[in-house]
């Protein structure tokens, strides 16, 4: 019991000074960088040379471990600063181990400690000549090869990083605003880009260090040697030849032990920028790479067993390298034919449970039923379902939902999505209403690649159109992801090119989406307080149908309804005076001044405005006729088709200096301008003077 008691206390109290540590690491690491500059100036006895030099090896291979193992390259930012400490190490164990090498020389092979002499006599096989060269080759493998190259690639990395930067952040906005990800994530995902920025910048300047480390290398070993040889012969008195091989030998052995942890940090660091585009550990990437490609195997096999029978070319190992990597390729090939088939028998099988499922009679009232939203998709794009990933097109869809109502006020209707043996593979089809309002083709297994500048695409890939905007666009496979972003193009997976057509064609349907039940349902989802309102209105003052007709209205022209007691409030006001359901839905927009005005301003806050001429409005306003509901604007082809061609100019104009104006009229002749803009430019914005708040900033860019 004794003996526990002893145990539990030896341990909680070394958990306890591991703790008092750890809050302390602060003052162990500025210790830490003192004492290597006290080597710099103070002498360092044989046995903490031996140990400080066993400690730099060990340390050089755990920064490679940790390289070779990691899966993101930010998931070792500090690398950099390692790379600085590290080298600073081995610098001031450089000048540790000169200053025994050049007072203690004479005293024989361990006079700068039992390390520099193992390497010394192991590594150069007791021959200084061979030492020579073998540490000349591993000088110039790392600072040639090895530093240079990873160098490179950390500047390139870094200006890329740099240059992607406003687009990742525009898609990380993007999927915010989507409801794809909450703002915890986004927050996550802007400080991981920061840190990617930042990391690969560091790394351009951190493999200078190294550069540095051997270029101080080859000066300390040359001044070295030539010291050591006229202190031999002038202090020592030892003759040339022995002089010459004693301290080559110490100053070779030194060099090799500081060249070898600084060619195995070298080696870490390459490995770390070079992990680019990896979210995986080096193993795996590497291994599951290669066995995507059985045939590169195969003809590898062919080769060796061709070079084996060479003449004079030893038949043995080519002939055990080419049985290890042909029957290697025939296993990764034959497992891909298992799997290919086990997908083609789950197709089949599913093409015959749909074929069943057709033949089946269905009941008269389900023919009868009609579905609001219909997506219809070929059998190659069943993986977007059935996936189980957090970007599947489901989720999409349930986010756009979200999306639409809290922008909106619109509740998008569910979505029903089928499966059509008619399409092709990876086509598919959206219907609103019965009706197909749009179709598109899309790779569920690469990513759609567009160009914001509208430049061409330079990267691999099947040139296309993008089924929404009908831009330019390239499919590329999902290893080229890192590139594209780098290059600033813009990125997206055909889960969210579906789902963005859905959302464009859904806004441009709202008004015909939104149903008598549907309007019912968003008065009784009220709150209480308001209820009252609803109640005095409907239907003393004004029927349901002509609120479904006012709210058709607005959001025809894409105008939010979420704040539907103002809008109840203003047909409230408007009823007392007129029953025309154009005047109460101006008269609504009026309410709604503030929040149209901050719906059209730019990122500064302000409205660009054109306003139509004096000659125009009076125009427009002679050409209403009728009264009520009944009024229609009647005016005559030719001067309609001139006012089309100015508006189009002008707007047009305006768009390639970056503006993106609202056309503003007076209040009575604004609902005819809109019926005429919207049948050619249907995103453009009509508003009257009545609907700019008063605290509105406007300013004039322009007039029609």
């Amino acid at each position: 019991m004794a003996g526990n008691v002893t145990k539990n206390g030896f341990s909680s109290s070394m958990k306890d000074m591991l703790l008092s540590s750890a809050k302390r690491g602060d003052l162990f690491f500025a210790f830490a960088i003192i004492l290597m500059l006290v080597i710099l100036i103070m002498p360092m006895p044989v046995w903490l040379l031996d140990i400080s030099l066993a400690m730099s090896i060990t340390l050089s291979c755990v920064v490679l471990m940790m390289a070779i193992f990691i899966e993101k390259p930010i998931e070792f930012s500090s690398f950099p600063l390692v790379l600085l400490i590290t080298t600073m190490f081995r610098l001031a164990l450089n000048l540790a181990s000169t200053r025994l090498i050049l007072s203690r020389g004479y005293l024989g092979d361990d006079a700068a400690g039992e390390v520099i002499k193992a390497f010394g006599g192991f590594i150069m096989g007791n021959n200084f000549v061979i030492g020579v060269i073998v540490f000349a080759i591993l000088v110039l493998v790392n600072f040639i090869v090895i530093t240079k190259g990873s160098g490179r690639i950390a500047e390139v990395a870094a200006r890329f990083a740099l240059d992607a930067m406003p687009g990742k952040q525009m898609a990380i906005d993007a999927d915010l605003s989507s409801g794809l990800i909450n703002e915890e994530e986004a927050k996550k995902r802007r400080e991981d880009l920061s840190k990617e920025s930042s990391f690969y910048g560091a790394m351009d300047g951190a493999s200078k260090f190294v550069r540095g480390d051997a270029i101080a290398g080859l000066l300390i070993t040359f001044i070295n040697i030539v010291a050591g040889i006229i202190i031999g012969m002038v202090q020592n008195d030892m003759s040339f030849a022995n002089a010459s091989e004693t301290y080559t030998r110490l100053t070779v052995g030194d060099g090799l032990v500081s060249q070898v942890p600084a060619l195995i940090v070298s080696v870490g660091a390459g490995i770390l920028v070079s992990k680019a585009g990896m979210t995986e550990s080096t193993d795996k990437v590497l291994f599951e790479q290669l066995a995507n490609y059985p045939k590169a195997l195969g003809m590898s096999s062919g080769l060796a067993v061709v070079l084996g029978l060479i003449p004079g070319t030893p038949a043995v190992p080519f002939f055990i390298l080419s049985a290890i990597t042909g029957t290697t390729a025939y296993y990764l090939s034959k497992q891909q034919k298992e799997e290919a088939a086990k997908v083609q028998a789950v197709l089949e099988q599913e093409q015959k449970q749909s074929a069943i499922t057709k033949m089946t009679d269905e009941p008269i009232a389900n023919v009868l039923k009609v579905d609001l939203i219909r997506l219809e998709i070929g059998y190659g794009l069943l993986p977007l379902i059935n996936e189980d990933t957090n970007r599947k097109l489901t989720d999409q869809i349930k986010a756009l939902r979200r999306a639409l109502a809290s922008e909106l006020g619109f509740v998008m209707p569910s979505i029903r999505i089928q499966d059509n043996m008619q399409l092709d593979a990876n086509e598919y089809n959206i219907y609103v209403k019965e009706v197909k309002s749009g179709k598109g083709e899309i790779r569920p297994t690469q990513l759609l690649v567009m160009d914001p500048r509208g430049d061409r695409i330079n990267i691999p890939g099947e040139e296309t159109v993008e089924p929404t905007f009908g831009l330019k666009a390239m499919w590329i496979d999902q290893s080229y992801r890192e590139e594209a972003m780098f290059r600033g193009y813009t990125v997206v997976d055909p889960a969210t090119v579906v789902t963005t057509h859905i959302t464009e064609l859904v806004k441009e349907n709202m008004s015909e989406l939104l149903s008598y039940a549907e309007t019912q349902k968003l008065l009784d989802e009220m709150d209480k307080e308001h209820q009252k309102l609803v109640k005095d209105l409907i239907p003393n003052k004004i029927s349901l149908a002509a609120v479904q007709r006012i709210l058709k209205n607005l959001l025809q022209e894409r105008v939010s309804i979420r704040d539907l007691p103002t809008i109840l409030e203003g047909i409230s006001e408007a009823v007392t005076s007129t029953h025309s359901l154009m005047l109460i839905t101006e008269h609504v927009r009026t309410r709604l001044s503030r929040q149209l005005s901050n719906a059209y301003s730019n990122e500064f806050g302000v409205i660009s405005l054109v306003p139509l001429s004096a000659e125009w409005e009076q125009n427009f306003a002679q050409s209403i006729i009728g009264d009520g509901d009944e009024k229609q604007l009647a005016m005559a082809p030719s001067t309609l088709q001139s006012f089309i061609t100015k508006v189009r100019n002008v707007l047009e104009e305006l768009a390639l200096k970056g503006e993106n104006p609202v056309l503003l009229t007076s209040p009575n002749i604004r609902p005819f301008v809109r019926s005429i803009i919207e049948r050619f430019r249907p995103l453009s914005a009509v508003m009257s003077q009545n609907e700019i708040h008063p605290k509105a900033k406007i300013k004039t860019v322009g007039q029609i």
